[in-house]
């Protein structure tokens, strides 16, 4: 049965090498038949949170905040794609995250896929994501992806390449398996 998955990406670097994992992420969930989006906070252009959606009165809050909101609540799970800054998280990402809340998010699983350009593979900052994520009521999969050497391990295609890329392609159908594993369960339970 396909599910519904946005994959939730955020760097605005100008050379934003992550964007190969979240396509290879989009196109792994596509090829086992799931509806996938790929959101962008870069281009989403959300503004650095001031408001958060619920702080609006209904029908009021920025055309890209109200339709996000309603992608986040039709969505069955989420894959964020989180790039490691400086041992911590990605400020697009948490930035756009943090404008909605527990009732957009609640009850549905999340997987983290993690990156960075050097070997830790972006662990710190996917280890900060399970807190956040939890926080919001969503269930985080015990089955991560970290892809460490970015660059040497996805091409500019995001085609696995080098030994990076390898294992990259060993471990990720595992992680969609866990997925949909608690996609299934939390639908049957909701």
């Amino acid at each position: 049965m396909p599910h519904r998955y946005l994959v939730f990406y955020g760097s605005y670097r100008s050379n934003r090498a992550g964007i190969r994992l979240a396509d290879y992420s989009v196109a792994q969930l596509s090829a086992r038949g799931h509806d996938v989006e790929l959101i962008d906070a870069k281009a989403v252009g959300l503004p650095m949170l001031d408001k958060r959606y619920v702080d609006y009165a209904p029908g009021t809050a920025p055309a890209a905040m109200e339709a996000l909101a309603e992608k986040i609540r039709m969505a069955d799970g989420f894959v964020f794609v989180a790039g490691e800054y400086n041992w911590g998280m990605q400020p697009g990402l948490k930035n756009l995250v943090d404008h909605y809340g527990h009732a957009e998010w609640a009850r549905r699983p999340a997987g983290i896929v993690s990156y960075s350009a050097g070997r830790m593979a972006g662990a710190r900052a996917n280890s900060a994501w399970h807190a956040t994520l939890t926080s919001l009521g969503i269930t985080v999969v015990h089955s991560t992806v970290a892809v460490g050497g970015i660059t040497s391990s996805l091409d500019e295609t995001g085609a696995p390449t080098g030994d990076g890329g390898a294992a990259l392609a060993r471990v990720f159908p595992a992680f969609i398996d866990e997925l949909e594993w608690w996609t299934r369960a939390v639908q049957s339970a909701r």
